[in-house]
């Protein structure tokens, strides 16, 4: 019983904090892009209006980590670490502003972690005397079979929303960027304006498929021929090949088969996506259809032999190349298991790779 408490209670501390911090870093992390977008558009920011909160103590510092402006009375502050802990609260450092409006380092202060976990405990104590006979039996066996999986599935979860947002992040700022001068858009705005939208799209798309792929009265299969569908698809992948300067080459034969005609874009745009994402400036992609087979291969970084055999896990990522949260080929093998589509992979590294599947 005394374990279970003290599991529970780190469990959720531990809770508590990952939530604290992540709240201070969407605080800070909201403030910074506030200052970067002033100090692009030449706009001025009162900066008191980041002070009026009762959560937080926040202090701005130059490149020297002299205090600029700010109700932190901390003065002795390291600044080579991102988190400081004190007895009774603990403080973030951010250094994402680079620089922007002479800011350097925001430090933020936090003051309610502690009274929660102070009340958690007393919360546990209390608990602890009631439900002691009810659980000293199982307790043992509920710390095996639930506190793991949560823990687990917690850590996922943090790590997904990290991934998520990072991957929002540039095309939602490339948008707010781009659109600025409203009235006066040139050419270039407007492509990158709409490469960000297309990648958000294609997000939203991916998420709408992993969080309803159960739902299966959603998916409405009938006969379609492949070629028109990827030929349509491949007018939407004009832009983002151009912005790298690749090259993509299809030989298309009509080719006809029973299934769900999002499904099968998901399944095309996803590896076609990571074919242009891994790529090479000025790399090539050949994409050929003919006799019930799809091939698509790339010049691009390719993937390790050891690793081929995990790449359809969800959130698994083979590199860290370049941005994504490991989602997308966990989706086309969902939608292959689902239409008993027979899918391969040929991958060398720095030489590319070749995804063949058989209708």
């Amino acid at each position: 019983m005394v374990l279970i408490a003290l599991l529970y209670y780190q469990n959720e501390k531990k809770l508590y904090f990952d939530l604290a911090k992540t709240k201070m870093r969407n605080v800070v992390s909201n403030i910074s892009s506030q200052i970067i977008f002033a100090h692009m558009s030449g706009n001025s920011l009162d900066m008191n209006q980041f002070l009026k909160t009762d959560l937080y103590q926040i202090s701005f510092y130059d490149k020297n980590k002299k205090l600029l402006f700010g109700n932190l009375k901390d003065k002795d502050i390291d600044f080579s670490k991102n988190i400081i802990m004190q007895k009774e609260n603990f403080i973030l450092i951010d250094k994402s502003t680079y620089g922007h409006l002479d800011i350097y380092y925001i430090a933020i202060k936090e003051n309610l972690f502690f009274n929660r976990l102070t009340s958690l405990q007393k919360e546990i104590v209390f608990l602890f005397f009631i439900i002691y006979f009810f659980i000293s039996l199982i307790g043992f066996f509920l710390a095996r079979l639930f506190l793991k999986p949560i823990k687990d599935e917690r850590d996922r979860l943090n790590n997904f929303i990290k991934d998520t947002t990072h991957e929002l992040n540039t095309p939602i700022s490339a948008i707010l960027m781009s659109s600025e001068d409203e009235e006066n858009l040139t050419p270039k705005q407007v492509k990158r304006i709409k490469l960000a939208a297309q990648r958000i799209s294609e997000v939203y798309k991916d998420l709408t498929f992993i969080f309803l792929e159960n739902k299966q009265n959603l998916t409405v299969a009938k006969e379609f021929n492949l070629k028109k569908l990827i030929e349509s698809q491949l007018k939407y992948f004009e832009a983002l090949a151009l912005k790298k300067r690749i090259t993509i080459n299809s030989e298309l034969r009509d080719t006809f088969f029973t299934i769900d005609e999002n499904d099968f874009i998901r399944l095309f745009n996803n590896i076609l996506s990571n074919a242009i994402k891994y790529n090479k400036q000025k790399g090539t992609i050949t994409i050929l259809l003919e006799n019930n087979t799809l091939t698509i291969k790339d010049s691009g970084i390719g993937i390790e032999k050891s690793k081929l055999k995990d790449i359809f896990n969800r959130y698994y990522r083979a590199t860290d190349f370049s941005g994504g949260f490991g989602i997308g080929l966990n989706i086309v093998q969902n939608i292959c298991e689902k239409y008993k589509i027979k899918i391969d992979i040929n991958s060398e590294l720095d030489i590319g790779s070749c995804f063949t599947l058989k209708f």
